[in-house]
């Protein structure tokens, strides 16, 4: 893999956000940071522990599932958790990273999984907070992403507000956001993408994080491990249609 795809862009920034010896969670729906935990497994040379909503703590899956939520991804755990046990460890303080889901997310990197339009007569009614509201402001660290990059996705001002406590991190097909405490600021960007035009399908004031420029293309061990993720390359195609 010499150059980026939207699918191997988005999988592998994901999996650069987890950091050695922390504790990581995957949650419902959430196929990409699923297989950027197991990519971050395979590629990267220090330990961490990955859990996962089906329950499973650094599990060995037999194969890749579909559906971050598969009981395959509770095989050969070291412990089970249920859902609980996630929102307690969190609340706690012991856990490290969440990757958490959102249809919207503002410059201060706070999210929407709430309703599209007014709360009263939405457009749109999504599945509601879960276990994001608790996670997000409580873990020490969460991450988003999101499969498409457009002022309706990345915006000025959520419709409904429904979980605060800023990401610390937001990837898309074509940016990496990350958080300096106050807002999300531009950390890099796709090599076949100018600066401009990530401004241009931002709604929110893009302001650019120290050292930002292209993002470093994928390292031969990344690459290595996402082959082996999907040698048919049956999760990208599935994925591109939704990419953009």
């Amino acid at each position: 893999m010499s150059t980026w795809s939207p699918f191997s862009y988005l999988v592998t920034n994901l999996a650069r956000f987890v950091r050695p010896h922390e504790v990581t969670f995957s949650g419902v729906n959430s196929t990409l940071p699923m297989l950027a935990c197991l990519l971050a497994k395979e590629a990267y040379d220090f330990p961490f522990t990955y859990l996962n909503v089906a329950g499973g703590v650094d599990p060995r899956p037999s194969a890749v599932p579909i559906s971050s939520s598969d009981p395959l991804l509770a095989e050969h755990s070291r412990a089970i958790f249920a859902n609980e046990d996630f929102y307690d460890l969190c609340t706690r303080g012991g856990m490290d990273l969440c990757f958490l889901g959102a249809a919207q997310v503002d410059g201060r990197g706070d999210t929407n999984v709430s309703c599209i339009g007014d709360w009263h007569r939405p457009k749109v009614r999504l599945p509601g907070g879960g276990g994001g509201s608790v996670m997000l402001p409580t873990a020490r660290r969460s991450c988003t992403w999101r499969t498409e990059h457009s002022p309706r996705t990345l915006v000025e001002r959520l419709d409904f507000r429904t979980a605060a406590g800023g990401m610390h991190g937001v990837v898309t097909p074509i940016a990496v956001f990350v958080h300096d405490g106050d807002r999300l600021r531009l950390a890099s960007w796709h090599p076949e993408v100018t600066l401009d035009e990530v401004r241009e399908r931002t709604a929110f004031e893009i302001l650019l994080h120290d050292g930002a420029g292209p993002t470093a293309p994928p390292t031969a061990a990344e690459a290595a491990a996402l082959t082996e993720l999907d040698p048919d390359g049956s999760f990208e195609a599935d994925a591109s249609v939704v990419l953009r």
